[in-house]
Formats: structure tokens, C-alpha cells, sequence
């Protein structure tokens, strides 16, 4: 598992007078490691963090990260292209869990490469690559590096309802990082149920954060 903030802009660094978790980047008192679900999973996930979902305390991405044994986090908008494409080639197939959009040609997007069905025989050797934004950041990101554009793309259907309810006008059919990821994890691997802990561990994130709504806590804000 492996973080990293090489390529593109530099996360701001979390204003905080409080003590902070070396885990997880969080004041002390408002943690998440208890909630890191440690599973193994034979996809290795390459997670693009748009900065400013770096200090964001409703984002899923650092608990997927912590959660995930072959996981990696790079922050950035516009990466290095040679940055970009060592992190893309490293003896991995990868593939971007990303929707196919009508919008793609008019923006002058390359054409994705098509998945290969026979690639799910052997996950170990697939890479799930993660964009972590807001849908018009992650767009963004995929405009600014041809590098993601050509990749393979891995839509999510027929996923059940977000349990992602603590930010403002989320639709059922709307996902947090973390459970498009696990989703997207359960169908490479085969396997519906192998992820599931971290789907329980992510309710318990939640109602830790909505709990912080309800009653702001004094002083410094998440």
C-alpha cells in the first residue's frame, strides 16, 4: 500500500491545531482507523486523488486506501505524462472504472481500448485505476491526461443503492469512491461477497461523519 503526492498540484496541508493521526491525516479525535477493513485483494487499485478532495472529511478514498493491501494513492489534476505512464505500466493490465459517456467524442476524448473478457482469468495481473472527484473534477482529470483516456473502461451496472448519505443531493444511483471501487473490485474478481466488510465498515464512516453534522464538534472543524 503505498501513498504518494507526485504529479500535478499539492494537497493543501490540513490546517489543524490538534494532534494528527499519522494513519489516516485526521485530528485525533476524529479518526476513521477504526473503521480500516484490512483485505487483500488480487486487483491492485491505483487511486487518482483530485486535490481538493484531499481534506475533504466526507471523502472515502484514504479508508479505501488504508483498507485495500495492494492499493496506491497519487494526488493530482494534471499528472506528468511520465509519471503517469510508469504508474500504468508496471507489468499490469489497467483498467479505468469509468462510464462510457456520449459526451467522450465532442470533447475530443482519445477512443478507450475495449476490455478484453479474457483478462478476468487472471486478476492478479489487473490494475483497477480510481479517479477521485467530484464527476465534473474526475472529467476533468480525464481530459487533461491522454494517458487515461485510451484505457479500457469498467462501467458499473445494476449496483444497489449508495449508502453514501451524508453528502447534499445524492442520488441512489450515485457512488462514493469507495463503493464504486468495491463493486468494481467484487465483479474482476468474481467474487460479490469477498468485499463486503469494507462496505459494513464504510457504514460505520458514515455515521461517524453524520454524527460530527448533527453536533458540530468545538473548536476545529474536520
Amino acid at each position: 500500500m503505498t501513498t504518494s503526492t507526485d504529479g500535478g498540484a499539492a494537497p493543501s496541508i490540513p490546517r489543524s491545531t490538534r494532534a494528527l493521526c499519522a494513519a489516516c491525516l485526521r485530528p485525533r479525535q476524529t479518526c476513521i482507523c477504526r473503521w480500516v477493513a484490512a483485505l487483500p485483494n488480487q486487483v491492485e487499485v491505483l487511486i487518482l486523488q483530485h486535490p481538493i478532495e484531499v481534506n475533504n472529511a466526507k471523502g472515502s478514498a484514504r479508508l479505501l486506501h488504508l483498507s485495500l493491501a495492494s492499493s496506491r494513492l497519487e494526488v493530482g489534476e494534471a499528472f506528468e505524462p511520465e509519471r503517469l505512464q510508469a504508474l500504468l505500466s508496471q507489468e499490469r493490465r489497467s483498467v479505468l472504472l469509468y462510464p462510457d459517456t456520449a459526451a467522450d467524442e465532442s470533447l475530443g476524448l482519445a477512443a478507450a481500448q475495449p476490455f478484453d473478457a479474457d483478462w478476468l482469468r487472471e486478476p492478479q495481473l489487473l490494475r483497477l485505476v480510481v479517479l477521485d472527484g467530484t464527476w465534473r473534477k474526475s472529467r476533468k482529470m480525464l481530459y487533461l491526461n491522454p494517458a487515461l483516456q485510451s484505457l479500457p473502461r469498467l462501467p458499473l451496472r445494476d449496483t444497489p443503492p449508495s449508502h453514501y448519505l451524508i453528502r447534499k443531493a445524492h442520488l441512489p444511483d450515485q457512488l462514493s469512491t469507495l463503493e464504486a471501487t468495491v463493486y468494481a473490485l467484487a465483479q474482476l474478481e468474481n467474487d460479490i461477497n469477498k468485499f463486503n466488510p469494507l462496505i459494513d465498515a464504510f457504514d460505520g464512516f458514515v455515521a461517524q461523519q453524520a454524527g460530527y453534522v448533527a453536533q458540530p464538534p468545538s473548536g476545529d472543524q474536520l
